[in-house]
């Protein structure tokens, strides 16, 4: 008997949400167009799982030891013969009725159809910073089912409908009795002729081979909302698989990332960048030009910036998700000090700190920086850092 369970990576005591979660993580990971063709067998074991324990009927089949998808092999088809049970549509009452009775009423199951929601699609896509801070539009290339030109999703190559089945009527299936030591037993299966669908395509088309549908490759336009964070994901309706025999279309879903930028780096709505300046422009001040995604833009440094002070600049962040505000560029202050002084460069500073550095001050030594003590002289700094 197939360990439904074990496929989907559950307890036999998992909760029905429990199971959901398991199945859609699984159908994610196993689907063809994300992992691959060669994951498609795999794919349909982990939907056939699923399509088992969230029906409560064939749950309870299964917790009885009873396989509801091959009844024949499973212990409640035990002494019925080839035939066995092998309609899959039955309920616990109609497992419990043959036990416990001497014939089968017609069974109540119904034809499968032809026509099918498609399924749902995922892929991905990169953007870059910029595209994230004004919205902006992308593409992805998906290959996924789409509907067959050839015969316009009838699946048959003169476009005409299916037909009736003449062997079950339009039933779907079919009765057979069986003899047992229970007795005369009715018991039902899917109609070879036409596959349980219950009509017959006569003239099957040869580009999709009667499914209406074939795999194809094509690009679809997305929108990037303004303010989207990195891995999100954003649905498509109907942009997705199509459907069996012209059915309704899946979704699309495409997860964003971010691509890293060279000169910003973002936090929540607020966008930092690190500029290097020199010594000269920390102790005096100075106006600058940076860039920035709205092109360039002056900023005043103040006269005594000290390194990793920063400098906001309001509205030129990125674009709050869903409106039109914007957070602030938080512009971070390197100072460089030079390495290498000639005599009289060495002699000025020298003599500016004579005039600037009092010959009393004490360095305060302590674990972590405290931002309410007076910083050592900038000029005394750098002469530490020659000496």
């Amino acid at each position: 008997m197939t360990d439904y369970y074990k496929i989907l990576g559950v307890d036999s005591n998992a909760s029905d949400d429990e199971i959901r979660k398991a199945y859609r993580k699984l159908s994610r990971k196993y689907h063809p167009d994300i992992a691959g063709p060669e994951f498609e067998d795999k794919f349909k074991e982990v939907n056939a799982a699923y399509d088992v324990l969230s029906n409560p009927e064939k749950r309870k089949m299964v917790d009885m030891g009873v396989d509801p998808n091959n009844l024949s092999a499973s212990g409640a088809g035990a002494g019925a013969g080839a035939g066995g049970y092998a309609n899959m549509n039955m309920d616990m009452g109609d497992i419990l009725n043959q036990f416990f009775s001497g014939s089968f009423g017609t069974s109540t199951g119904s034809p499968i159809p032809r026509v099918n929601r498609g399924e749902d699609s995922l892929t991905e896509v990169k953007v870059d910073l910029k595209t994230v801070v004004f919205g902006g539009n992308a593409k992805v290339h998906v290959v996924t089912f789409g509907l067959c030109q050839d015969c316009a999703g009838k699946g048959s190559a003169d476009k005409s409908d299916p037909i009736t089945c003449p062997q079950c009527k339009g039933a779907g299936f079919v009765q057979r009795v069986t003899r047992t030591m229970f007795g005369q037993m009715m018991s039902s299966e899917p109609c070879r002729e036409c596959e349980g669908h219950g009509t017959i395509i006569k003239n099957v088309c040869p580009n999709c081979h009667g499914h209406g549908r074939i795999r194809t490759s094509r690009e679809i336009g997305i929108t990037i909302p303004a303010g989207i964070k990195d891995n999100s994901r954003l649905r498509l309706a109907s942009q997705g698989a199509v459907g069996e025999c012209g059915g309704p279309a899946g979704d699309l879903y495409v997860d964003v990332h971010i691509r890293e930028d060279k000169q910003f780096a973002r936090n929540l709505n607020d966008l930092h960048c690190w500029i290097d300046i020199p010594m000269t422009w920390a102790v005096l001040g100075h106006k600058v030009d940076i860039d920035t995604f709205d092109g360039k833009k002056s900023v005043e440094i103040p006269s005594g910036s000290q390194s990793e002070n920063t400098i906001s600049v309001p509205n030129l962040g990125v674009t709050v998700l869903g409106s039109k505000e914007r957070g602030n560029l938080v512009v971070h202050i390197l100072v460089n000090i030079p390495t290498k002084l000639s005599d009289e460069e060495r002699k000025l500073i020298e003599e500016f700190e004579k005039l600037h550095d009092g010959k009393d001050d004490v360095i305060v030594q302590r674990a972590i920086p405290d931002s309410t003590t007076n910083h050592k002289g900038f000029f005394s700094k750098l002469k530490d850092a020659f000496c």
